[in-house]
């Protein structure tokens, strides 16, 4: 048995195609009645006709059902139905054993207001809000310029020829990769999504920019989705949004990592404009030059400056000067030593003169003489000696032996 309470076949007892098909359709019925939110893709009033059909389309994804009503119920709920219009119904599924398809057979529908939209579009903005898709921080800034930009538009629109056309006013070399897709309806969301997805995974694009002309909020409302939000914010590529005019403002805008009001603004926003740029490169190059020959006549000036210097300008001055205190130093060191040679010389005399004054010699000179006896000590008195001492007289030149007698 499965969960739902229907038997399992197995290989020796298959089910017929009508059974599965009778038991899918029984198992659908357990269902009953429940409330459907969709975009109208298709709307089929037969005139004469009773019945209704419609194709119910999910925004978000690439899946459809087919809707039968009644004239009088879409009279009473929806009586201005378009496609593309947003819807609630109430409605019971139900499996047509005989083709294998699956329909909801609605008895009410509700033609979502604008109010309701707004209402629903304010809820979802704050949900994305606290999951961080809006955040400032997680924002990247588009290159200055970029190599290859990847545009997703609509196709021969306004907005494309306003991208395109100013883009390459401003730099004539700007290269693009278009992906034209459906920028409103049941198909919108999906084709911008693979788009996207396309856009992200090349290489060479630096930069994806959404682009699309103003409108109503229901014309607007794929730019506001979900599912589009969260595949702008999974981009590794910066994404511009240039959505409408400057006072929309899709959810896609807040999720982008760059907003531009208008078209013609993101031209503006991601792609330089040469003429200003080549400006701006000559304003600084002529304050470098200036700057250069401001910097250059300094210089030359400080080494003017040095140069008229007396050291500089006349080197052999400074060394005159120092040759001139050279010798003056040199003449007062030899006045100095010759004065101190003459004081010595002269105090040296003078001390000779004493030492010969008071010299035994000079005493010798006047005619004494030194009576030493053998040991060598001088006789000082007559009992210094005995007889038959031997003496020795020195004189002033030369000396004399005695010996003492009796």
């Amino acid at each position: 048995m499965t969960e739902a309470g229907i038997p399992r076949s197995t290989p020796d007892e298959p089910w017929p195609v009508r059974v599965v098909s009778q038991k899918l359709s029984a198992w659908i019925g357990k269902l009953g009645w429940v409330w459907v939110d969709g975009q109208v893709a298709q709307l089929s009033r037969r005139p004469g006709a009773s019945t209704v059909f419609l194709t119910l389309r999910d925004p978000s994804a690439d899946l459809s059902l087919t809707v039968t009503t009644n004239r009088d119920v879409l009279d009473a709920g929806a009586p201005e139905l378009a496609e593309g219009a947003r819807v609630l119904l109430h409605a019971k599924p139900e499996f047509y054993a005989a083709r294998g398809t699956l329909s909801l057979r609605a008895d009410e529908i509700r033609q979502v207001g604008l109010g309701e939209l707004l209402a629903r579009l304010e809820k979802l903005k704050k949900l994305l809000a606290a999951e961080g898709l809006f955040d400032r921080a997680r924002k990247r800034r588009p290159p200055f310029l970029p190599g290859r930009i990847g545009l997703i538009t609509g196709r021969a629109s306004a907005a494309e020829r306003d991208v395109l056309t100013n883009a390459r006013r401003r730099w004539p070399a700007v290269q693009f990769r278009t992906v034209n897709v459906a920028v409103q309806g049941p198909t919108a969301v999906p084709q911008i999504i693979d788009a996207l997805k396309v856009l992200d995974a090349d290489p060479g694009i630096d930069v994806i920019v959404l682009a699309r002309g103003g409108g109503g909020v229901e014309d607007l409302l794929p730019f506001s989705d979900e599912a589009l939000c969260r595949a702008v914010f999974g981009c590794r590529t910066p994404v511009v949004s240039a959505i409408g005019h400057e006072t929309d403002a899709p959810l896609v805008d807040y999720v982008a990592d760059l907003r531009a009001s208008t078209p013609t603004d993101a031209a503006k926003r991601i792609v330089p404009d040469l003429g200003e740029e080549s400006r701006l490169i000559r304003m600084a190059r002529d304050r470098l030059d200036r700057a250069m020959i401001g910097l250059v006549d300094r210089e030359a000036h400080r080494l003017d400056a040095w140069r008229s210097r007396p050291a500089l300008a006349r080197p052999e001055v400074l060394l005159d000067q120092r040759s001139a205190d050279v010798t003056a130093l040199r003449d007062r060191a030899a006045r100095c030593v010759q004065h101190r040679l003459g004081t010595a010389t002269g105090e040296l005399r003078h001390t000779l003169a004493r030492l010969r004054a008071l010299s035994p010699a000079a005493t010798l000179h006047r005619g004494y003489a030194i009576v030493q006896r053998a040991d060598g000590h001088v006789v000082r008195a007559a009992g210094d000696v005995v007889a038959g001492d031997r003496l020795r007289i020195r004189l002033a030149e030369g000396g004399l032996a005695a010996v003492v007698e009796p």
